[in-house]
Parts: structure tokens; sequence; C-alpha cells
């Protein structure tokens, strides 16, 4: 048995039935789990299920047993997925299919070393975990390899060669060439084929408010614990030491000594409150150490500051040209250093002594990195003065100078604070009977990438539901700081008027009430939080029309001004006689000035508005307002003198924005709305770009009006 393995076995617990005493026969034995931090075992959700609801909620204790035969109380924290009815958990368990358990009195516990991304598949691997094939319970391990992946997003872990048997399930798959726990192993696949579920998983524990905040002190927990046990053991028993006994001979860059000491600084520091942030941070540095055009290619979905390391061990062979520079151990001080800065000017005080600790370590490297790269690294942490104008006080060396006054840089050539990517959803025409297929994208700067998508589609009922989720992935992914991703709907004209920025992302919690809080901005309504627009299916597959090119060019630069959408709705109202044809709608709208806003106070996805917003599409607009309530109010006349005064005082397009985002707030109160703005209710916004992605390279075809009423 290897060194690794010894550690590994010591790690592993059983999980039984809640009872006192010694289990000779495992009659209580339900599966496998193991220390990830000091009171803290990973394990699948469907091996606690076995204890039903009381077990599922903590309510009642479990029995953890270690390799030494020691037995302690544990108590289930959380399920991922939780069930749907606790008291009658599932037999088959969704993925990811994942458990943590608190246990009592097991502060002392070896843990296992938890890998910062996903197995590179093929990847060999060894299993490990209890079993009573043959009688009593005892370890168990094999080998073999992680060959590929399956499921929505790579859900689930293959393994081939050790098949897992009953009572493996929640036992740890590692990584042996990485000596890294990769996966959580889960059972049997189909054939030959074990599963496992990855261990970058837990990510999804942040996916609310409250989960953040228990997945950040669990990776603290993990990451001090590993750098004690390696002060205290140095390589000889830790984690550290496997890893380094792995390496080639000689081998130096960034060591796993090294990567022990910058996560337990990284694990000291505020989270990263989105995956944006660290992507964003991620991608400045890869464009910084390729001096290239870079494509940030595959989505990630990084919760943690030690996550967007893993993304930068690939540099040195995406860099040929300088082979003698290790660009891996560059990118990874400098990423150090921007995550610094990044958290600096978030300026939390209880960040202020852990900040102080990563300057230090960080500007005491003397492993040989280039000058210019070490330079940069000291501009970003101590910044510096932009001019004579304004003089400093030198800085303590080694800190990271807090709260920087106006004058100075935080670090060099940094580009205007924004989102990462805005996000685009777009909705097909239907397809299959009443079904409407979508797709999620990420809008980044030089490219579009799609996160989810489902061609078969669903029914309009469904939309909300279905694409809650995937629209919540996408904003994270999305949103830097205070920075939030617009969202962009494209949809079908018969679907511009759903209501999609009353659309929630997150749902109050299970005994709440259904009302969004303002204490949880995630659960408000998208149009309350963040800029939500819509855009038309038909035309992004055209080229765009000169007319359409011209008025976006015209509303951008503004000044803007409001035009009826249907001419004949003031002075009648949108439900009176003698409505306008079509072809004079066309007529007066091609004839209005470039940065005209067309105007309606009713719906437009069927009857007169319909006909009307064709032909304003036809006539290229690209930013209309109006207003989704059916028929039946009387303030028409209101709302047309509003939404001119409100184009007016935007002046362009992107300053609508802000206004009606505004509106939406102050609307939306059901029992004291601001009397002031009710001629807003239901407010919607058209904001099309034409080149927003580029649209395809397909022929012409010529604008078609629907048939204007008698």
């Amino acid at each position: 048995m290897s060194a690794l393995d010894g550690t590994v076995r010591r790690s592993v617990v059983r999980i039984s039935a809640p009872g006192s005493g010694y289990d000779p026969s495992g009659a209580r034995f339900w599966g496998s789990g193991f220390f990830v931090a000091p009171g803290w075992v990973l394990t699948c959700a469907h091996v606690v299920g076995m204890g039903g609801g009381d077990v599922l909620g903590g309510g009642r204790a479990i029995a953890i047993t270690d390799w030494r035969e020691r037995a302690t109380e544990g108590r289930v924290a959380l399920v991922l997925p939780p069930p749907d009815d606790p008291g009658r958990p599932p037999r088959s368990w969704k993925l990811p299919d994942l458990a943590l358990v608190e246990v009592e009195g097991a502060e002392d516990a070896e843990c296992l070393w938890l890998s910062d991304r996903s197995a590179v598949v093929p990847a060999r691997i060894s299993l490990h975990g209890w079993s009573t094939e043959f009688g009593a319970p005892s370890l168990r391990s094999g080998t073999g390899t992680a060959s590929g992946t399956d499921g929505p997003e790579g859900s689930a872990m293959l393994l081939r060669g050790e098949i897992p048997v009953a009572g493996c399930s929640g036992g740890p798959v590692v990584d042996v060439a990485r000596g890294a726990v990769v996966g959580v192993c889960k059972g049997r696949g189909q054939d030959t084929a074990g599963l496992a579920v990855p261990v970058t998983a837990l990510r999804r524990i942040a996916n609310e408010r409250p989960g953040r905040d228990r997945l950040h002190a669990l990776v603290r927990a993990h990451d001090l614990h590993h750098l004690r046990r390696y002060r205290t053991v140095g390589t000889g028993g830790s984690w550290t030491g496997f890893q380094h006994a792995l390496r080639a001979a000689g081998a130096g860059g960034f060591t796993p000594v090294l990567r022990t000491h910058l996560f337990a600084r990284l694990a000291e520091l505020s989270p990263p409150g989105t995956p944006g942030e660290v992507m964003s941070l991620v991608d400045e540095v890869k464009r910084r150490m390729l001096q290239a055009p870079y494509q940030p290619g595959t989505e990630h979905d990084p919760r943690t500051w030690r996550e967007g390391v893993g993304l930068l061990y690939d540099l040195r062979d995406e860099e040929a040209r300088a082979p003698q520079r290790d660009l891996e151990l560059e990118a990874v001080l400098l990423y150090a250093a921007r995550v610094a800065a990044a958290v600096s000017r978030a300026g939390n005080p209880a960040d202020e002594a852990p900040l102080r600790e990563l300057s230090g370590w960080l500007t005491g490297r003397e492993e040989p990195i280039e000058p210019v790269i070490r330079d940069e690294i000291d501009q970003i942490l101590h910044g510096g003065a932009t001019g004579p104008e304004a003089p400093r006080e030198e800085p303590v060396p080694g800190t990271v100078e807090l709260r920087k006054p106006e004058r100075r840089k935080v670090e060099p050539d940094v580009p205007d604070a924004r989102a990462r990517a805005d996000v685009l959803v777009e909705i097909d025409q239907l397809l299959y009977d009443d079904h409407y297929p979508w797709r999620v994208k990420l809008l980044r700067e030089d490219d579009v990438v799609t996160l989810r998508g489902c061609e078969r589609g669903v029914p309009r009922a469904k939309l909300e539901e279905t694409l809650r989720e995937p629209i919540a992935q996408a904003v994270r992914q999305g949103d830097v700081g205070e920075h939030l991703a617009a969202v962009e709907v494209v949809v079908p004209r018969e679907l511009l008027d759903e209501p999609v920025d009353s659309w929630q992302l997150a749902l109050p919690a299970v005994g709440g009430t259904s009302a969004p809080s303002f204490m949880d901005p995630e659960t408000l309504p998208l149009g309350q939080r963040r800029v939500v627009v819509l855009r038309d299916r038909r035309r992004r597959d055209h080229p765009a029309s000169p007319e359409w090119r011209r008025r976006w060019g015209g509303t951008a630069r503004g000044p803007l001004s409001a035009v009826p959408l249907r001419g004949d709705t003031l002075p009648r109202g949108h439900d009176g006689p003698g409505r306008e044809s079509v072809q004079v709608a066309y007529d007066r709208l091609s004839g209005a000035e470039d940065a005209a806003v067309p105007v309606y106070c009713g719906p437009v996805a069927a009857g007169p508005g319909a006909a009307a917003m064709d032909a304003a599409l036809a006539a290229g607009h690209a930013v209309v307002i109006w207003r989704r309530c059916a028929t039946g109010h009387t303030d028409c006349a209101e709302f047309h003198r509003h939404v001119s005064a409100l184009v007016c005082e935007a002046k362009t397009a992107a300053g609508l924005h802000r206004r009606i985002r505004s509106l939406r707030i102050r609307c939306a109160d059901p029992e004291y709305p601001d009397p002031e703005v009710l001629w807003a209710r239901s407010i919607a916004l058209l904001f099309d770009a034409p080149d927003r992605p580029s649209p395809p390279d397909l022929p012409l075809y010529a604008p078609v009006l629907r048939p204007g009423p008698p």
C-alpha cells in the first residue's frame, strides 16, 4: 500500500444509521464519506437519504466511524439537490447527489486535498470506500480511469476499470497523477462503467446567498488545515509532500509548497461574489501573459479564488514562444496580486490583515520571474502617483494600501470597470407544436458563448420556470461586483408582451412570502435590479437593413424624441374607431427623425399594436417603448406625455435604462405603488442593436408587413 493510499484510508469514514455500540455485521451501514475539512465530511445525498426526513433535515444524528473504529455523531448540514419531499427521499437522487455532514469532535481528523479544478480526462484515478461485500465492513480501494463526462455541463464523471461496489458510494475519487480528490463516487453506471460526481459540483452550494458563506467557510477550513499540516509534518506525511513527490525531479515553477501557502492566504480573504469576478481576473492575466489575441474559449463557473488558479495551469503549453519562462508561475502570482487589488477595492476592514499577509508573501517571493512581471505585481499591490502633483508617502513594504486616494492608481492599465459579459436569451419561433426552442448565451467582449439551450423547446407557460436557472447561471458569470450583466431577450413578435422584466431568478425561501425581498436582491424581478430589454427575433435572420443601422446610430447619438407608434392613438385612444392602416403607419414612421422613439400605450404582440410594430421595425426603428397591459385603461394621453418627457430627459438610447428601471421599481409595490408613476405600469422597451452579436450572413429578404385593419 502506498503512502498516498494510506493517507486516503485514514480520511475515509463509513456512514451508518444512528445507534450506539459496535456494529461488526454492518447491519446499520449506509455508505462512505471522507473528511474535507476538520469536522466536515463529504458524501452522497442518497447515502444519508437512507435515514429519511429526520436525518436529511439535521434533526437526528447519524453514526460516523473512522478507520480506527472510532464512532462519532454527525448531522446533515445540506444536501444537493434538496428533495421535493424530505419525508420521502427519492430512490434515485438527481445530480449532483452530494451532502455535507458536520461531525462533532472531529477537529483533528486528517482531510483529503480537494482539487481546484475538474479532472482533466482521461486521468488515472483510485477509488476508496467501505464495503460489506465480503461480510464485516472493510476498507476497499481500486484503480481505474476517469474516461470522460456525461450529463448536462459534465455533471457526471465516467469511470472505467475498478467498478464501485455497494457501500463505496460517497467515497473519494483521487487523481493519482496530481494527488487530489477530483470526484465523489456515486455508483455503477451502464455496462462496465462507474459514475462519480466532480468535486467542483460543490460550487452549487453557492447558488444561494447562505450557501456562499458556507462554501467559503468550508474552503477556508480546508486550505488552512493543509497549511497547518504541512507546517507540522513537512513533506513527510502531508498532501503537499505527496504532490511534491509526484513532480519530476528538479521541477520548479508553481510548486505544491507555493500552492499550499497561496491557497491558505486566498482563503482568508472575502470570497468573490460571482464567478464573473474570478473569470474577469483570469481572462486579464491570460491576455497579459500570452501577449497575443486571446479568446476565453470554454466558459467556467468558479466560486472561489483558488479555482482561478486552477484555470492558469495550462499556460506553459499555450505559449511555446518563450519556453525558458515559467508562464504558469508568473500567471499565478500576477493573478494573486490582482485578487488582492480587487479585494482591497471592496474596502472590507476585515480584509486588511489578510491582505497585508498576502502582499508580503507575494513581494517576498524569490522564484525567478521576469522583472517586468515582478514590477507589475509591485505596481498592482502598492499603486503609484499619477504625476508630480500627487506626492505620497512611501508604502510600508509588503502591504496592500486599502482605500487608496483617487489620485492613486490601483493597478496599471486597468480597463473601465464593467460587467464581464451581458446575457443574451434567444427564444425561437414555434417548432414542435406549442414549444419554443431557446438558448442562453454570454455576450463577452470579443465573442459569444452558448451556456445552455434546448432545441426541443418548452411551452410559453413554462418559459420563466425553465429559463430561471440558465439565466441565473449566466448573470453570475457576467456580473463583476456592482457591475451587473444586462439581459437581452430575443423573442418572436408574438412574445413581445411577455413580462420578462418581472421574471425572478430566485424564489423566496420555503416558508417565506412569495413577494420579492429587498434584503435579498436576487429574488427581485429582473427589471428591478438590472437592465432588461427585448429584441426582435425575426429580423435577426436577415442582414441589417440600412434603415435599421441608420436609426440605431441616431438613437445612440441623440437627442431622442417621441413619435406615436400608432398615429390614431392620441386623438381617439387605442380602442377608438378609424384606425391607421399599416401602410400609412409605415410611411409616417419612415419619415420620422433618426433619433425618434415610437411610443404606444398598449400591447404590441397582437392586434393593431402588432401591425404598427411591424411597420416600425420595417422602417428600421431600433428603440420602441410601449405598455404591455391590455386595453381598458384611460390614461393613454398621460402615458404618451410622460414617455415623451422621459426620452427627452434621457437624450440617448443608453440613457433610457436607468430611468425605466426606476419606473419599474416605483410601480412594483402592489399595496403602495407610487401614484405619480402609475402610468408606467408594465412598461416595456425594445432595444435592438443591429450588430450585437453580428447577424449571420444570409440573403436579403424584403420586409413583410401585416395587413392593416379594414
